[in-house]
């Protein structure tokens, strides 16, 4: 061989090994991040040619795909669509997928590297490819009495596993049908799309993990865990009791709900300011802590970072502040505090299980189309992070099981069953609707469930109503429907 013919055919053979490592870097190194790409229409397209894998509740499909009578060979299909609209998000044909149909597309289309095994033995042996399962940690039951509970209220109910992070119920209202936003035809979809819009409510935007409100008084349980997590304060701690508080330095005046005192004498102690949801004693005891400490204590919660449930889910804020006006605003949960319905059921759900807040998912797992579990999807519980000493854990709990009790939380008492809860009522603007709120566990002696309702819009009655009226009875129905179970 020539020197010539063997310079040629050492640059050809460096050329093979350069498209045989691309190639092999596309197919496995980076093929979830292309496949997960919203901007890829190429995996988009493939979902019509493949039997796209089922999203399940309670081992029932609520998302399937079937044969289609059209050019397509599948047709997405939603079963209860609007039920699980919040779960499932939709599949469309012109655009990126939503929900768990976007955060878990790789999987259900069958091209994400787990998947690498399947897709070459259906290549070799002619079989229809299909994409894997996902099974959720929906509990079907539950997710039927949150949204029947809610009824139609603009809000969201979410229900969790205290000691799993499972989430076993997610409903965000109003909702819409992902069977309308799954046809074959594009100009439909966009309609249908532009005037979901444009619906009032908002039904595209998922209340339950993406949408921020003013928390109210419900932030009033991280204010207590901060000043009993000190070291500094105990339940019984005094605060001084005014019937105003003009802020410092600002004029601003703070009043209780009731426009008096909180409760009689010129002191009132840390569990009663919780128990009756005074707004003056928690804001003169935001103060004594300061941004710094209460912040620290929300972020053991959650606050300030998002979570991947496997949706990516907007962070609940807590700013910190120099400002003592602010500090003491923020300290019942207005100023510049905004949670998602998810974020204040992880606060319940963390001081219910002992201190500690696990992270939340909807996957329970992935199976093939033969019915094996996909190696590595499989749920295991994970900490987030200990927000709470055990004692402090205990403590606080125990005066939420006061406050529904023998306080203005009273509306989520079960007959035979010990609640803990914090009720919550959040202003918006001088002439806004309030925003309505309830969060907490039960049983109390081994919480088995944590619970937020959020309700906007004032639950339809503008500045009148409060959460207690409004979301209280909603967690009842939804706690006393799966404890029954």
């Amino acid at each position: 061989m020539n020197r010539e013919l063997k310079r040629v055919s050492i640059i050809v053979l460096f050329m093979f090994i350069a498209l045989f490592v691309s190639t092999s870097v596309l197919q496995v190194g980076v093929a979830d991040t292309l496949n997960a790409d919203a901007r890829n229409s190429r995996t988009r397209y493939d979902g019509y040619d493949v039997q796209r894998g089922a999203i399940l509740a309670g081992g029932q499909p609520i998302a399937q795909s079937v044969p289609s009578t059209d050019d397509y060979k599948y047709q997405r299909q939603y079963t209860n669509g609007p039920l699980y609209a919040a779960v499932t998000g939709f599949y469309p044909i012109n655009g990126a997928p939503t929900g768990l149909e976007g955060a878990e597309n790789e999987q259900l289309s069958g091209t994400s590297n787990t998947s690498f095994l399947d897709r070459l033995n259906n290549i070799l042996t002619g079989k229809s490819p299909q994409g894997n399962s996902v099974e959720t940690t929906i509990d079907p039951a539950a997710q039927q009495a949150a949204f029947d509970a809610l009824g139609d209220q603009q809000g969201a109910v979410v229900l969790v596993q205290p000691k799993t992070g499972r989430i076993l119920a997610l409903v965000s209202k109003p909702a819409f049908d992902p069977n309308t936003l799954a046809v074959h035809d594009s100009k439909e979809v966009n309609a249908t799309y532009k005037a979901l819009l444009d619906a009032a409510g908002d039904p595209l935007v998922n209340k339950a993990y993406t949408d921020l409100n003013p928390p109210g008084s419900t932030f009033k349980l991280v204010v207590a865990s901060a000043a009993l997590a000190s070291g500094d304060y105990t339940k019984d701690s005094q605060l001084p009791n005014p019937q105003s508080l003009k802020l410092p330095g600002s004029n601003t005046v703070v009043y209780n709900d009731t426009f008096t005192t909180c409760g009689p004498g010129a002191t009132v102690s840390i569990e009663t300011a919780l128990q009756l949801s005074c707004n003056i004693p928690m804001a003169e005891l935001g103060m004594k802590l300061k941004s710094t400490a209460i912040k620290r204590q929300a972020e053991k919660f959650g606050f300030n970072q998002a979570f991947h449930i496997p949706m990516t889910t907007s962070k609940s804020s807590y700013p910190s502040s120099s400002d003592p006006a602010e500090v003491a605003k923020s300290s019942f949960g207005q100023q510049d505090d905004r949670a998602t319905a998810l974020q204040m059921a992880l606060v319940s759900a963390g001081i219910a299980n002992g201190g500690t807040v696990m992270q939340p998912s909807l996957v329970e797992g992935v199976q093939t189309p033969s019915l094996t579990p996909v190696a590595g999807t499989a749920f295991t519980p994970k900490e987030f992070g200990s927000a709470l000493s055990p004692d402090v854990a205990a403590t606080m709990a125990a005066m939420m099981v006061n406050n529904v009790d023998n306080g203005v939380a009273g509306n989520a008492r079960i007959d035979g069953v010990k609640v803990g809860g914090k009720t919550g009522t959040a202003q918006n603007g001088a002439d806004d609707p309030y925003t309505l709120w309830f969060t907490g566990f039960a049983p109390a002696d081994n919480p088995e469930f944590a619970v937020a309702v959020v309700v906007e819009n004032g639950g339809g009655e503008g500045q009148s109503s409060n959460g207690n009226a409004v979301a209280g009875p909603i967690a009842k129905k939804v706690l006393e429907a799966v404890l029954k179970k």
